[in-house]
């Protein structure tokens, strides 16, 4: 009896460890939760290294990229680093059939070819502060959702008009532990950044699809862009006498590489993870939610893709767009993998047997916290049609980009209603842009074909209640084939120059023509249905969940003392680490952690889309030319390491125990992408390019000697 209760006891601490990889820590608060065991683990330096606000620490080498990716500062001259991915829009949108930067890549010799990149930017983090006791201040647990939110909101603004930051600076709150805790930020946001260099695809984003989201991976991932300042070093707006920015920190580079069982640290910013998620919520995502958007992109990624591998002109407009379709498909996809190998659905399950067993034996925790789970199970169960018509709603509609275009004439229509005329013409003014930036990344024939796959399943896979009336009326008597021709052929909107044309009307006259228009009717049908009767339910469910996820979390912090909690991601500045290791997915297949230049050759298929390689590249290969990159005669590409990463940690900078830069996060394996939801220290791997791979195609491959000389290199 005795080993039986001790086996239990044992399996119950297993179900509630936090593992020694788990975990996207804040790096405020590093000192006082992490540095002992990051130490043991082998890191050299000290928590005050990390995160320090009184003198220059490696959280300021560390940017926010446009808000979707996390780039890094490697010299004083405001050199920054990231994924090719990460830079890949501004790349695109520089290119042309003249000058195809996709396919050649693009390199700044000088800085006078720096490319100015309208709209993007980086963000640094200043201090970080624990403001949780002001934000909630008042808030009760009586309070309504709405209610609960207008008072954090107010006391935020009031929190925000009193802090004191310097001219340039911004502040910015966000919630932790599902709204029980609250940090404030604050920032500084640089707007000119400029594409310095990039490789060609065939090396940035070498194994395109095939690759993506795997191990081995051969990619060198990655582009280099630059921080422009005033000659304060202060934010400022593009201008040819802003300078290149200073910073307070960049990094060292270290070119002796990695070896199993050393210590690895990844900083960035990490999107979004939902750890603490309960059993209801974990069942539905990998049986309903997951499944159906992987089917619904599969077939927007084989369209394109038909078209994108005939002809270059599409292949350029579309390539940004495949690959972030594709990425979330591919992702999904490993996610119900690793979902179901781990048995997370099970592990959930005993957490909350574990948790119902400890509230039921405290009589004040049971009063509080002992209908909980059945509470949050009917309401996953209220709310699953909704989500799964939201998700059908938010995967189909946006993806034709003909909806888009009449999106953004009914906010012309919307806001020419407004009386302030000045402001209207300004925001016509920015509707416009985007019109423009539209249609130079649009095919009428790709869109078409889309339009008439997709809208298919959305009519034949939804209940008729939320499938636009309109819709389903003009169905009865034409077929998909002839609604799209009519759409695409005779819509007013079907053109930038007849959007241009009718922007010269009066603002009626322009409202009276579009809102006549069949393409027009249509999308304002499926937006109205979808208002009518999805958003309002999904919504009023969804705030119960949420208010339900809020009290099982405090609850879960409550009741599982012995556990160190960290926060979710939420695209705040954070630090994971661990240790560099390969893994075994599965029975009889073991992966080694590093990768060489000898893969990418073993890969090779002249001509390929996805595997094809440069002569030059070649050429180096068979001269064994490396130069003080390579070891023992080889090229290391890439690495993998048990860091906690997710979508965000994209250019994150991978970091030894020393605190220097040894490669760039790009990727997750497959089998482990469900550690966004269920991290599991046997599969969850973090992908890296090798910075001596980075500096090797920088130096050897482009000839950019003069951004070699800008970096600190130690051994």
């Amino acid at each position: 009896m005795k080993r039986i209760l001790l086996s239990l006891f044992l399996l119950t601490c297993v179900c509630l460890k936090t593992f020694a990889d788990e975990g996207m820590w804040l790096p405020q608060l590093l000192q006082s939760l992490n540095e002992k065991e990051m130490k043991k683990m082998g890191m050299k330096i000290t928590a005050a290294d990390i995160y320090n606000i009184n003198k220059g620490s490696l959280k300021d080498a560390i940017v926010s990229l446009g808000g979707f990716c996390t780039a890094e500062v490697i010299s004083d001259q405001g050199l920054i680093l990231t994924n090719h991915h990460c830079g890949f829009d501004a790349v695109q949108n520089h290119s042309s059939l003249e000058h195809n930067y996709i396919r050649d890549g693009f390199w700044a010799y000088e800085k006078s070819q720096e490319l100015q990149n309208p709209g993007l930017f980086v963000t640094f983090i200043n201090s970080i502060e624990d403001v949780s006791a002001i934000v909630l201040k008042g808030v009760d647990a009586k309070m309504s959702e709405k209610e609960r939110q207008a008072l954090i909101d107010q006391n935020i603004k009031d929190l925000k008009s009193t802090y004191k930051k310097e001219t340039y600076q911004d502040i910015l709150v966000r919630s932790f532990f599902e709204g029980n805790n609250y940090f404030l930020f604050v920032t500084e946001t640089y707007k000119d950044v400029r594409l310095v260099g990039a490789p060609p695809a065939s090396i940035g984003n070498f194994g395109k699809d095939t690759d993506n989201w795997m191990w081995p991976r051969h990619t060198g991932d990655f582009s280099m862009f630059r921080i422009y300042a005033d000659k304060n070093n202060h934010p400022a707006d593009y201008s040819s006498d802003n300078v290149p920015f200073t910073p307070k920190r960049s990094l060292n580079i270290s070119i002796k590489g990695m070896k199993e069982g050393d210590f690895t640290m990844v900083f960035g910013f990490p999107g979004r993870t939902n750890e603490y998620l309960s059993s209801y919520a974990i069942s539905q995502i990998k049986d309903i939610y997951d499944p159906s958007k992987i089917s619904i992109r599969h077939d927007i990624l084989e369209t394109l893709k038909k078209f994108m591998v005939r002809d270059e002109s599409v292949k350029i407009k579309y390539a940004a767009k495949y690959a972030s379709i594709e990425n979330a498909y591919k992702k999904w996809q490993g996610e119900v993998l690793g979902l179901n190998k781990s048995n997370a659905l099970q592990r959930k399950m005993d957490i909350e047997n574990e948790f119902l067993k400890r509230v039921n034996a405290n009589a004040e925790w049971k009063a509080q916290y002992g209908d909980l789970l059945v509470r949050l199970a009917a309401a996953y169960k209220r709310n699953g049609n909704y989500a799964s018509q939201r998700d059908y709603y938010n995967e189909i509609i946006p993806r034709i980009e003909l909806f888009n275009i009449a999106a953004i004439a009914s906010n012309i229509i919307a806001e020419n209603e407004k009386k302030d005329a000045a402001t209207n013409i300004d925001r016509n003014k920015r509707n416009m842009e985007k019109l423009e930036e539209l249609f130079n990344e649009y095919d009428h024939e790709v869109d078409r074909q889309l339009f008439i796959k997709l809208m298919t399943r959305y009519v034949n896979e939804q209940p008729e209640n939320v499938v636009s009336p309109y819709l389903r009326e003009a169905l009865k008597t034409h077929h998909i084939e002839d609604i799209t021709n009519e759409m695409y052929t005779s819509s007013v909107l079907n053109t930038l120059d007849n959007i241009k044309n009718l922007m010269k009307l009066s603002n009626a006259e322009f409202k009276d023509i579009v809102s006549k228009d069949t393409l027009y009717k249509l999308y304002t049908d499926l937006n109205n249905i979808y208002l009518q009767e999805v958003a309002p339910n999904y919504n009023k469910y969804q705030a119960e969940i949420n208010q339900l996820q809020r009290t099982y979390m405090k609850a879960q912090m409550e009741v599982f003392k012995e556990k160190q909690f960290y926060p979710d991601a939420n695209s705040t500045l954070r630090v994971t680490y661990g240790k560099v290791k390969g893994y075994q997915p599965r029975d009889g297949m073991k992966y080694d952690y590093y990768t060489y230049m000898d893969g990418i050759m073993e890969k090779y298929k002249p001509g390929d889309y996805e595997f094809d390689v440069p002569q030059k590249l070649m050429n180096l290969y068979q001269k064994k030319d490396f130069g003080v990159y390579g070891k023992n005669g080889r090229m290391p590409v890439c690495f993998i390491a048990a860091n906690h990463t997710t979508g965000g940690n994209s250019g994150s900078p991978a970091l030894d125990a020393y605190g220097n830069l040894v490669g760039l996060n790009f990727d997750r394996v497959w089998e482990g992408t469900m550690s966004d939801i269920n991290y599991d220290p046997n599969i969850c791997r973090n992908i890296m390019v090798d910075i001596r791979y980075v500096l090797f195609i920088i130096d050897k491959f482009a000839g950019a000697t003069n951004l070699i000389k800008e970096m600190k290199m130690v051994k």
